[in-house]
C-alpha cells in the first residue's frame, strides 16, 4: 500500500517571487542606510542591527516549520483503526 505525503510544494514561481521580494528589500534597506545622512558609526550600526533582524527573521521561520512538522509526524498506533 502506498501512500501520498500530504506536503505541499511551493512552485517555482513562488519562490522565485520570494527570492526577489527578499534581495529587493535588502538592497533597498542597504542603498537606504548608505545614504542616510549620518555618521559612518550610525551607518554600521544600522546595518548590523538590520542583518541581525535578518537572522533572527531566518531562525524565527525555522523553528516555526519544524514546530509544525514536528506536530504533523505525531504518530498515533491507533489513528488508522
Amino acid at each position: 500500500m502506498s501512500e501520498t505525503s500530504g506536503k505541499q510544494q511551493n512552485t517555482a514561481a513562488f519562490y522565485g517571487q520570494a527570492v526577489a521580494s527578499f534581495s529587493v528589500a535588502m538592497a533597498a534597506t542597504a542603498i537606504g542606510i548608505f545614504k542616510l545622512n549620518a555618521d559612518a558609526w550610525v551607518r554600521a550600526f544600522l546595518g548590523i542591527a538590520v542583518l541581525y533582524l535578518v537572522t533572527s527573521a531566518f531562525t524565527l521561520a525555522k523553528v516555526i516549520r519544524d514546530r509544525q512538522d514536528a506536530a504533523a509526524r505525531a504518530y498515533s498506533p491507533f489513528e488508522k483503526l
